[in-house]
């Protein structure tokens, strides 16, 4: 494979300077001292929690683990090989990326976390506000700056929010978790309206982009699609407004009752109307000139992203074509993992973490080094993870596609099943977790085989599979069109099925649950029913949510449950 010319700026990925890198080394001299202290018994755990959850270090059920923040979920080769040096040398040789763009190391010792800091810092990587009561990595479209749908390139933006939020003075302690994500597209590809905040970049009507603002979106204990706060917000206020919401909800959110605590809580408590008021009234109250994104400032931060030097189409198209016609496994994947690029002769990739029988979003340290040369060798040193815990190559010429997808399938990243039913999302569970009530990684590994036939997952079409070990819902089972929620019956792992749930679709639903929880092979058997019951029942064309949503859910109940 012949290596991508490279741009003076590394490309799709913001470049620090020494402001940005200086606070880091700051700040992992400060965790390190504090570490010191915790092992020494300066600081009791009770002392230390706050601290080490600002640094994104979590105490799971077997050992500690760091989840690193990966923003907008954009890094370059360099940064996904200091994350696999992590994984050989601290962890147990993987890492496991997450449904906010992140990735966790779930194996990890105490006095080796600021050595692992301090890597991430030369890398221009931190874990800074992944976990705690802030506003958490703010998550994009994997295809930013290079969908062919695009209205904006949503990586600007999100760096915007990202240098507005990190540490703001005011939103450091919250009522609870706050979560924003952007899409430059009109196209939902970030699940926006299942977020405190979501932002849809639409063509305004003079011809310039704004934002569809939604607000009190959310999954876990209570489900709830977001409102539209407003459909017509300008780039240039765009910060204003997002600090108007902070402000609200940092004065009105609850703080007696963790559960009641979120701001769709507070959006449900006001009513969407009152809500809106009050953000409003902020809005016109503030200081909007010291907020406004002006051209410059926009521009800037856009600069320091760097921009790839395409090689001209040429014969790209016609190659592929011909590539595709004689490998029916390659035309397959092809149609499966790749997406639309705005760049004639070129598309953006879609590397499937998801192997037959696999460990959703596992990726092994020799696999991330792998991917690291592919992005260096074919997409300008750029790399993205997506919120379905997968890996993109944002910007593959088409006639290097057959020579990618062979690398590939050699090494257990070829898999093309990217948006069917083994295309699953699953956070890690009570494997791990110390929330969790049941195991998420065996069931889905069970799935992943029982449904691993190409023609199958072809028959069946597009579908979203998603399990969660506990009800705080990481793994989205409520927006799955099938979700899988862990449970514990009477002492016992168990699994309920909800049906019914979208996330990326015109019209956004919460799935329901269909029924009493079953043990994990019966949760197996089920969902393989419902599965032949849609194949019976629908019509010509028709995907499993449009069949659902046309049946309802009962015969599909009935078919769950008929020999369980």
């Amino acid at each position: 494979m012949s290596h991508a010319p490279h741009s003076p700026l590394p490309v799709g990925h913001y470049a620090y300077d020494e402001v940005d890198r200086t606070f880091l080394k700051q700040r992992v001299a400060q965790f390190r001292d504090q570490v010191e202290r915790r092992i020494s018994g300066a600081l009791t755990e009770e002392e230390f929690k706050p601290l080490r959850l600002m640094n994104g270090l979590y105490l799971q059920l077997h050992a500690y683990m760091l989840r690193v923040a990966i923003p907008y979920g954009i890094l370059n080769s360099g940064q996904m090989r200091a994350l696999a040096q992590i994984a050989q040398r601290y962890d147990r040789d993987y890492g496991h990326f997450t449904t906010r763009q992140n990735i966790q190391f779930n194996w990890i010792r105490l006095e080796d976390t600021p050595d692992i800091l301090a890597l991430l810092a030369h890398a221009d990587m931190h874990a800074i506000q992944t976990s705690g009561n802030c506003i958490r990595n703010v998550t994009a479209d994997q295809f930013a700056g290079a969908a062919a749908d695009e209205v904006l390139d949503p990586r600007v933006h999100a760096e915007i929010l990202r240098q507005w939020s990190t540490l703001h003075p005011e939103f450091t302690f919250l009522p609870r978790k706050f979560k924003i994500a952007i899409s430059g597209s009109p196209q939902d590809r970030v699940a926006a309206r299942f977020h405190d905040i979501g932002l849809m970049a639409r063509n305004g009507e003079n011809g310039r982009p704004v934002f569809e603002v939604y607000v009190g979106g959310g999954l876990g204990r209570t489900p709830i699609v977001g409102v539209k706060l407003r459909d017509d917000l300008p780039e240039e206020d765009l910060i204003a407004y997002l600090e108007a919401i902070l402000r609200v909800y940092n004065e009105f959110g609850r703080r007696d009752n963790i559960y009641k605590a979120r701001i769709k809580i507070l959006v449900q408590a006001l009513g969407v109307d009152e809500f809106r008021d009050r953000v409003n009234a902020e809005f016109v109250a503030m200081d909007r000139a010291r907020y406004r994104l002006d051209e410059g400032i926009v521009a800037a931060i856009r600069a320091r992203f760097g921009v790839p030097d395409f090689d001209p189409a040429g014969q790209a198209a016609e190659k592929l074509a011909q590539q595709r016609k004689a490998d029916r496994a390659f035309d397959f994947w092809v149609r499966t993992n790749t997406h639309a690029h705005k760049q004639p002769g070129y598309v953006s990739v879609t590397i499937s973490c998801k192997p037959a029988g696999g460990i959703p979003g596992d990726v092994t340290s020799s696999q991330m080094n792998l991917l690291a040369d592919l992005a260096d060798q074919l997409s300008f040193g750029e790399l993205r993870i997506t919120h379905l815990q997968n890996v993109v190559l944002g910007h593959v010429r088409q006639d290097k596609l057959y020579g990618l997808w062979q690398t590939l399938e050699q090494n257990g990243l070829g898999t093309a099943n990217v948006g069917f039913i083994t295309d699953i999302v699953a956070c890690p569970g009570l494997d791990y977790c110390a929330l969790a009530n049941a195991r998420s990684i065996p069931i889905a590994q069970k799935l992943s085989e029982r449904f691993a036939s190409p023609d199958l997952q072809r028959e069946i079409g597009p579908m979203r599979l998603n399990i969660s070990g506990c009800i705080n819902a990481c793994g989205h089972h409520h927006a799955g069109h099938i979700g899988i929620l862990g449970v514990d019956k009477r002492g016992e792992e168990a699994f309920q099925i909800t049906l019914g749930g979208a996330a990326d679709q015109d019209t956004v639903s919460i799935g329901q649950i269909i029924g009493a929880a079953m043990s994990e092979d019966e949760t197996v058997d089920a969902i393989a029913r419902i599965i032949d019951t849609y194949l019976a029942r629908r019509t010509a064309g028709e995907q499993f949510i449009e069949t659902c949503r046309r049946l309802g859910t009962a015969p599909f109940k009935d078919a769950a449950y008929a020999t369980a």
